[in-house]
């Protein structure tokens, strides 16, 4: 028995598990990749025309496929992206020509200034029209279809009207734009807020997902003493995720999956066991899938 899913599955139709690209890596990546069989990076990092970050980009590139997964274009704020952004996502797209192009649900810039962070859109009327609007001003800009990711919240605004499935699934609709589930949001989401996790994922739209994010999370309390979950991107996923992932998998068959451990960097040995774990899960779905006569 095969260890991985074969790379030649690796396509714009059907990518396996995939990781966040490192320049720490590139020494393991060029010699076992394992069972990582694509890559994904932070559009923002790569804006510069050269220098020794795209030598390494491009070297990737002629051997694996590519995902670019932005977190600047900030779709929930109250103007439209800025077009020299949008501009140096078109010159990104055109010179790696990924096979997925991503971005968050959520807000990041305000009266000309850029927050290091990405924050929750009130889910009403008038921010699901501004969202939309923002959404295909992205897609006519990179000349592709993009997937919007699901966020982690700590606070929700009391104007929201729009449950978040719902804004999701109509952005979607309107814009004709993909999804991405991030199940660490999902269940970050869920603890922050005091819902079930199980009930969230059995409402999304899976017909419109292009893209699973596994991810791990911190644990801290607010000041009441309260658990808060944190997207912290800085460990193992948890295996609560991992369950909530396996038991997505019926719905989400063939969706490529990506491993987010972005600080501190772990050993190239550890983040490909992650992807392993993925790929082994993905594997068991795959054969347990039922057979159809022809």
């Amino acid at each position: 028995m095969k260890r991985c899913l074969s790379p030649e599955r690796a396509t714009a139709a059907g990518l396996t598990a995939g990781v966040g690209l490192k320049p720490k890596h590139a020494s393991d990546i060029a010699t076992d990749p394992g069972c990582v069989t694509w890559f994904e990076v932070h559009a923002e990092n790569y804006m510069g025309a050269g220098g020794p970050s795209h030598a390494f980009l491009t070297a990737v590139a002629a051997r694996f496929p590519l995902s670019l997964h932005g977190v600047g274009a900030s779709l929930g704020a109250d103007i439209c992206p800025n077009r020299d952004h949008l501009k140096r996502l078109r010159r990104l797209v055109d010179r790696y020509q990924p096979v997925l192009f991503s971005e968050h649900l959520a807000w990041s810039t305000h009266d000309g200034r850029f927050l290091n962070d990405l924050l929750p859109p009130a889910y009403d009327d008038a921010t699901l029209k501004r969202v939309s609007a923002h959404v295909d001003a992205l897609q006519e800009a990179i000349g592709r279809k993009m997937l919007l990711e699901n966020p982690a919240t700590y606070l929700a605004h009391s104007s929201s009207a729009i449950d978040e499935i719902d804004f999701i699934t109509e952005v979607s609709r309107r814009t004709g734009c993909g999804l991405l589930l991030d199940i660490n949001n999902v269940y970050v989401s869920a603890a922050n807020h005091r819902f079930d996790p199980r009930k969230y994922l059995a409402r999304f739209p899976f017909d419109r997902v292009g893209e699973v994010h596994l991810a791990g999370h911190a644990r801290d309390s607010d000041e009441d003493g309260s658990l808060i979950l944190i997207d912290a991107h800085d460990r193992p996923v948890d295996d609560a995720v991992w369950a909530l992932f396996a038991e997505s998998l019926p719905q989400v068959s063939g969706v490529p999956v990506l491993i987010e451990w972005d600080d501190p960097v772990p050993a190239w040995s550890e983040l490909a066991a992650e992807a392993a774990r993925a790929d082994a899960l993905m594997r068991a779905a795959s054969l347990a899938e039922p057979r159809h006569a022809a």
